[in-house]
């Protein structure tokens, strides 16, 4: 009987340890999770090459709460037109500038360069395509994304800028696959005047 009990008490010890570990590990995890970092997935071409289809990518999501999201920077945001879903995309128009694009390059104009200036791309793509003609002035609080696959891209071209509010956050490394294991660094942009 003493054996039985002895037994017992011993399953009943093994399982609360087992639901003390689970409880603390979910205390400190969730709240990582939601808060502070998040897991996310590429699909699709539309950030080819840097970014490729089935890329495991970790969110920065706590910058953008002490810092403005920056010229260059790869976000995850809610799709302006659907908010269930998420978008992967390089900010290229900060808040309050006037974004022109031709055929062969994006031209900013702010406070600091009203004359304009063109936009080097050269850090992250070979050959800049732009495709058609645009012209937008953002607002204060918007931002002008494009993928980095030109071609392949539904963004800031076809259905407008990216409220700061949809913004969840910066890429900061890829985990997957281990052959591309990278971590994003600032983009050291060269500026042409016009």
């Amino acid at each position: 009987m003493t054996e039985y009990s002895d037994s017992k008490s011993e399953t009943l010890v093994f399982i609360w340890e087992i639901i003390k570990v689970v409880v603390i590990s979910l205390a400190i995890i969730v709240p990582i999770r939601l808060f502070i970092v998040q897991p996310f997935f590429v699909r699709g071409a539309s950030m080819e090459p840097n970014f490729l289809n089935g890329d495991y990518l970790i969110i920065d999501e706590i910058s953008y709460r002490f810092n403005e999201p920056k010229r260059g920077e790869v976000i995850v945001f809610r799709f302006p037109q659907d908010p269930k879903q998420f978008f992967i995309k390089r900010i290229i128009g900060l808040p309050g500038e006037t974004i022109e694009l031709n055929r062969k390059s994006v031209i900013i104009r702010n406070a600091d360069n009203p004359s304009g200036f063109i936009l080097d791309e050269s850090a992250y793509l070979s050959e800049p395509i732009i495709l058609g003609t645009l012209r937008m002035k953002l607002d204060d609080n918007e931002y002008f994304v494009m993928g980095d696959n030109r071609l392949q891209s539904s963004d800031s071209r076809r259905w407008g800028p990216v409220n700061v509010s949809l913004i969840i956050g910066r890429s900061v490394l890829r985990a997957f696959p281990f052959s591309r294991f990278d971590i994003f660094g600032e983009v050291q942009y060269q500026f042409t005047d016009i």
